[in-house]
């Protein structure tokens, strides 16, 4: 088994997250890295925000504002705290672009095939990430406090930053689970 192999199957999503998060050198290779994921075309059709300190109290706010109209005030803080849970979060966001033989999906794959690798990346630098998403990531009160354009989206939230304590490892399903094998399309 290679080391890429062993380093993959050893991937796992950090929660527990403190300072420091990464610094400009590593987010440099990360982010080269990012890069490097398939983009039918050479469209780039991702960028990322990184947020830190005070950014991170403005996203909480965000998420916040996102809530329904009925949160309760423990659900308003709980949005609020969200974003300091590490001290780096890095938004990735696909930012299609208008192609006759590349569909938005694909690019939005692309996106997010560059935010797996990013977080790779992190985690081979020795940090810890948590990919999360959920109904902020989708609402339309968060994409303009982060300033995406209309054609923009949200693929995750990378939180990145040190493992305060490793999580116990999670079950893996089997492949047989979700893998089929066939020598026909015939049923």
């Amino acid at each position: 088994m290679s080391t890429v192999t062993r380093f993959l199957l050893n991937r796992t999503s950090e929660p527990r997250l403190q300072a420091p998060a990464p610094g400009k050198e590593v987010l440099e290779q990360a982010f080269q890295c990012a890069g490097r994921a398939p983009d039918h075309a050479l469209l780039r059709p991702w960028r990322y925000l990184v947020l830190e300190g005070e950014a991170l109290t403005q996203l909480g706010e965000a998420f916040a504002g996102a809530c329904a109209n009925n949160a309760t005030e423990q659900e308003l803080k709980k949005a609020r705290n969200a974003p300091l849970r590490a001290p780096m979060i890095i938004v990735g966001i696909a930012s299609p672009k208008q192609h006759p033989k590349v569909p938005e999906v694909e690019q939005i794959l692309a996106a997010g095939s560059g935010m797996t690798l990013l977080s790779l990346a992190l985690n081979d630098a020795g940090f810890g990430t948590m990919w999360r998403t959920g109904p902020v990531a989708y609402a339309q009160s968060v994409h303009s406090a982060l300033g995406l354009d209309e054609a923009e989206s949200i693929v995750g939230f990378l939180y990145t930053g040190s493992v305060i304590a490793e999580k116990p490892r999670v079950p893996r399903p089997e492949n047989s689970e979700f893998v089929e094998y066939r020598q026909s399309l015939d049923r």
